[in-house]
């Protein structure tokens, strides 16, 4: 028995990437001669965070476009994991982005160039004022791996914005110059721990890890206590795409006469305690189970009941 719902991704996810896609592209723009006319490669660092955070966005408004389309022959579960495929290349551009950057940025320490600090202030200020408002966008739409991915870009940014107006405060006032470099290599780690997290939940989903928030034996256990469940054996639990929770099962039953009842019982345990709906099960009479449950993989054996 199969019971779920599909879900689509509606005009909610494509807005708020389009809206971040022209506002960071303008802006990269303006950043990009500031940062060429001042010297400041905290503020050209921004500036190059920005164009490709542009790329990043219109790669995630097309992923979020593709994921509307519906189900066909070949892609019988739709496109939703197109959203995926854009989050892993979100953050590759990024982690290649932290490794130009900080290379760069060694340069600048063996050999410090000249910078108007007064200039990188007053950009990187209204920088910081476009990213708050570009990131507050993206955080209200619904989170998938592909809006956090263009989430992730915005937030490297916004940090950026904060290191050039550090940057060029300091400059400014005492005429140090290390301070450029050095606060471009501090966000760089920290965006490489971003990317990184999101690299990896990308990879959860490719390869159906069950879910990080879920514990397979939990959710087991939790069936298996179900009325008129005996046992839960080849268990089952991965993500379809970034929203979309699946579980597959296969539940012995005492009488298969009562399997619509159990049915119920079984998919309202499994949407209100783990907010999964995308649900297959599959019922087993216990007389045909033939093999202890515990035995199997994945297997969970309700309390105090054997299989002959």
């Amino acid at each position: 028995m199969h019971e779920h719902v599909h879900h689509r991704h509606g005009s909610g996810h494509l807005r708020p990437l389009v809206w971040g896609l022209v506002i960071t592209f303008a802006f990269a723009m303006v950043e990009a001669v500031g940062g060429w006319l001042s010297g400041s490669l905290a503020l050209l660092g921004d500036a190059g965070h920005m164009a490709t955070d542009s790329l990043a966005l219109a790669l995630g408004a097309v992923a979020a476009l593709l994921a509307q389309r519906p189900a066909d022959r070949e892609l019988s579960f739709g496109w939703g994991r197109a959203e995926v495929l854009a989050a892993i290349v979100n953050a590759v551009f990024m982690l290649l982005i932290v490794v130009g950057i900080c290379y760069a940025a060694v340069g600048r320490l063996r050999e410090p160039q000249p910078v108007q600090g007064g200039t990188v202030m007053l950009i990187a200020f209204i920088g910081l004022l476009v990213n708050l408002l570009v990131a507050w966008t993206l955080h209200r739409g619904e989170q998938t791996l592909n809006i956090r991915g263009a989430l992730l870009h915005v937030m490297g940014d916004l940090l950026g914005s904060v290191a050039a107006l550090i940057s060029g405060a300091v400059i400014y006032f005492t005429g140090w110059l290390p301070i450029d470099p050095l606060l471009s290599v501090l966000i760089c780690l920290l965006i490489l721990l971003s990317s990184l997290r999101l690299l990896r939940d990308a990879v959860d989903v490719l390869m159906e890890r069950v879910p990080r928030e879920l514990s397979l034996p939990v959710v087991g256990e939790t069936l298996a206590a179900v009325e008129g469940v005996r046992s839960v054996h080849d268990l089952h639990i991965w993500r379809l795409d970034s929203s979309t929770i699946s579980l597959s099962a296969h539940i012995v039953v005492d009488d298969l006469q009562a399997w619509p009842a159990v049915l119920g019982r079984l998919r309202a345990t499994l949407i209100k305690r783990f907010d999964i709906d995308h649900i297959t099960l599959q019922p087993e009479p216990l007389s045909l189970a033939g093999v202890s449950i515990i035995d199997r993989v994945s297997g969970v054996q309700s309390p105090g009941s054997e299989v002959p």
